[in-house]
Parts: structure tokens; sequence; C-alpha cells
């Protein structure tokens, strides 16, 4: 499964680290946010390297819609009632600055990334809502109005229209951007710790250990979309992550606008060139046992677009804050050095770019008049609630690995499908390839411990408590895990 960004766009591989290295940032994570933090500090004047696990991109990047917008769904009104109206505007303009920051470095390079001005929708059941989401939006500055016609294919009661918007190819993008910045593939993080100078004791070098060598650097910023490091933060108490599923499709439909949906229908919608980008179905991480995700949305693109044709299908996955807000600052308190931009909330495009402009300003010692809505530090209400939640859903993935006993032998299982199971006395996930051969797995998430769920769908174990995700045969997708599950 590839999206159509992959597709049609390749950037060139780069050499893994060799031996130590010194610089003055770390960059953690080679993905938007990763490659426009680094670009930011290099214009800036700061020696920065970025460190990815696999290839530049090769995360939740190249499967994005690629939507470059400040319409991130009925948010305004709640962040109003939630922050107040300063700091909801704070939210709203660094999105806006990102749009336009993303226009301007297009523009002045000369990016060939079919970036495209247009307007994005958000549209629903409830009028009311609507009309209060738009009027909530305006009082922020932000390009909002209420509209009735919507180009959709079914009837909604309206939506909330923000004009000045956009969206682009994001491979092509990075293509152009990562050419003059120094990246280190197939080199993985696996620990970070600080180290005292001789010189200033009041200044620690920070001294990340890959499997590739040692990187020592003044500071580090972790945008490797789930911070991999628990403690300190805690970031896995106070966020969890969602799947979608995604169809190009051709011969559907020019809808001009980019559409997401809020209510009972919660489907995305954009063009690009001859094809719709057609998303949605999104569930909780690991909590997708009976499958039929795609199957779902291929129905309902046969029942709005009645002669359309799939050309490629693919998924995505966005960690999710309890206050809809992305954490954007220090680590934490006890940890100046330490930066992180996470929690993008589906929406990783304008969110990566107000991380740049964020994490530059930090660390470059400039106030950024956006930066405290976005502090990874607070306690709002709704972060203490979402603890809470987050660690019940810790509490019952460790449950079912002690006392959930299987109801399935291997041999109930059909070809091409996976379950958990007993087998030879041991609890196992056990997948069954069309051959009818046998590929066994701990069940047991290496990140915290928590019990695995087949998801059929993508033939994958993934992990209901945090996020992490592994192929059939236990190799790692995607973190907060950092290792593959023993076979």
């Amino acid at each position: 499964m590839e999206s159509i960004w992959s597709k049609s766009c390749s950037i060139k591989e780069r050499e893994p680290l060799k031996g130590n290295i010194d610089t003055d940032i770390a960059v953690v994570g080679a993905g938007m946010a990763g490659i426009l933090i680094a670009y930011m500090l290099k214009k800036s004047g700061k020696q920065t390297v970025i460190l990815e696990a696999e290839r530049i991109a090769g995360g939740q990047t190249q499967n994005t819609t690629a939507k470059i917008t400040s319409q991130h769904g009925l948010i305004y009104a709640g962040l109003i009632q939630s922050f107040g109206e300063e700091k909801a505007r704070q939210y709203a303009q660094a999105n806006e600055r990102a749009i336009r920051e993303y226009k301007s470095i297009i523009q002045e390079q000369d990016i060939q990334c079919d970036f495209e001005e247009t307007c994005a929708y958000v549209y629903g059941e409830d009028e009311g809502v609507l009309q209060e989401e738009a009027e909530a939006a305006r009082r922020l500055g932000l390009p909002a109005s209420y509209v009735t016609e919507v180009p959709l294919p079914f009837p909604t009661a309206g939506a909330v229209k923000f004009t000045n918007q956009a969206q682009f190819h994001p491979l092509k993008f990075l293509k152009y951007l990562t050419e003059d910045l120094t990246i280190y593939e197939k080199t993985r993080v696996l620990k970070v710790e600080e180290e005292e100078t001789s010189d200033d004791e009041e200044r620690k070098v920070q001294v990340l250990t890959t499997d590739k060598g040692i990187v020592r650097a003044r500071n580090v910023v972790f945008a490797c979309h789930f911070p991999f490091i628990n403690f300190p933060g805690m970031y896995f108490t106070r966020m969890h992550q969602e799947r979608s599923y995604v169809l190009a499709l051709k011969d559907a439909a020019d809808l001009d606008g980019m559409f997401i949906g809020e209510g009972k229908v919660k489907y995305s919608f954009r063009n690009y060139g001859e094809y719709l980008i057609f998303g949605g179905e999104n569930h909780r991480t690991g909590e997708n046992r009976e499958g039929g995700r795609y199957e779902a949305l291929r129905a309902k693109a046969r029942q709005f677009f009645p002669h359309c044709r799939e050309t490629a299908c693919w998924s995505a996955q966005d960690c999710i804050t309890p206050d809809r807000v992305p954490y954007i600052g220090q680590y934490s308190a006890g940890k100046p050095d330490w930066y992180v931009a996470t929690g993008f909330h589906k929406w990783g495009m304008t969110s990566s770019m107000a991380a740049a402009m964020i994490l530059r300003d930090m660390i470059c010692g400039i106030g950024n008049p956006f930066a405290e809505i976005f502090s990874s530090g607070r306690l709002s209400g709704e972060a203490i609630s979402g603890i809470v939640c987050e660690s019940g859903h810790a509490v019952k993935g460790l449950g079912k690995q002690l006392f959930q006993l299987p109801d399935q032998t291997a041999e109930d299982i059909p070809a091409g499908q996976g379950a958990i199971v007993t087998l030879e006395g041991e609890k196992v996930g056990v997948y069954r390839d069309e051959e009818g051969d046998i590929h066994t797995v701990d069940i047991r998430c290496p990140h915290l411990g928590c019990q695995l769920e087949w998801n059929p769908d993508e033939l994958t174990w993934d992990c209901p408590c945090h996020g992490s995700r592994f192929s059939f045969d236990g190799k790692l997708i995607s973190n907060p895990a950092q290792e593959d599950i023993a076979r």
C-alpha cells in the first residue's frame, strides 16, 4: 500500500552515520517537522544534523493528505472556551503564519511541488454549531464564513469556509528542501543523555547514542512523531494515536476545495490533478479487530462517485492530544536543552511549520508570540482528564496481557489472517500466510508491555495503549517502541 505521493516522487538516499560527530543541534526524525525545523535552524546559522531511523519522509509524512490549512475541524469555539481568546488567537495565527511561510519558501526557492491556493471547508449536520464556529474563527482573525452551498455528493447543513488556504505535493517539496541539509538515514537513536562540560558547568552536552555511532550536540529536538523517551515528559500518558484510511480515485469529481467532516459523516476530500483523495474510517490504533475499513471506504466511494476507479490506497497515523493542541516547546521542565514537536492531531503540515518557527526562535533565544498555547508543560482540565483516560487504556492493555485467555487455536486461523492463540502452552500472536505457513510473535509491546492486537486490514500487530505498530512477522513499523517484537 503506497500513497500517490511516494509513487510519484522519490528522494535520494542518504548514508547512515559513520562514527562519532559533534554538532550544534541534533534533530531526531526526518519527516516534515524534522526537515522544516532543521531548515529553519540552518538558515539561522546553527550547525544542524538530522538522524532518521529509516528513510526521509518514510513515516507519516508520505501518507498525509497534504492540506496546508488553519482550518482544523470544529476547534476554535472550543479553544476559546478552554484557553481564552488570547491563546486561541495564538493557535489561529500560528497556523495562518505557517501557510504564508510555505508560500514564501516555495515562491522564493521556485519549488515545483504543485502548490495550489484553495478554500478549506469543515461540513456538518448542525447549523448552529457551524455558525458558532465560523463566528469564533472570525473573532480570532481567520478568513472564515458560514456557507450553505457545499459542493459535496451528499446533503449537509452547511460548512465553515476558510479562504486563502493551500495544498501541495509534500514529497516534491521535501525533495528540494533536503538537498542542502545534513541527514543520516538508517540511523536509529537509542538513547539521549546529558553530559556536563568541564569548561562551562551551566551548559551540558547532549549525547545521542545511535546504532551507528555517537552524536554530541548542544540541543536535541525530538521530531520523530511520538517521543520515544518515556521519562521525563511522559508523553505516553498525554496522547494516543489514531489511524485513518485513504483512497486515490480517478473519474470521481473535481470538488474545488478541501473538505473535512464533523458529526456522523467524517470523510475527507481534496483533489490532486486527476485524482480525488478520499479518506475516513478513523479509529484508535489497536482497535480494529473486525477490520473492513478499506471496504467500507470503497463502498462509500462507489455510492458517492459511481464511475470512480481506485488507483491507490494507504493509511495514516496521527498523535492526538486531549485538548487538540500540539506539544511544541521544551521536552520537559528539567531538560532545558531538549525540545519536542508532537501531537499534530491530523494537521501535520501547518503544525510542522508552526513548530519549526517556534523552536527556531526558542533555540535562538528569540521571543515567539505564538509559543504559549503550544507549551508542552501545560496542564489544562482536558489534559488531566486525558491522562486519566490514557492510564485506563494502559491498564486495560496490560490486563489483557495478564488475564485474557485466547479462544482460538492456530488451526482456526484462515490463510492471510492472524490472531492471538495459545500455542504449545504459550500465549502468542500467529499469522498464517497464503501458503499456510505459520509466523508467531510475542504479543507484548516492547514499549511498555501492553497486549498487541491484530489489524486485519493491514496485516499488522498494533498496540492499543500507545500506538506502536509491527509487521505480521514482528518488524517495527512505528514508534514509540524502538525495537522489533520477538519472533
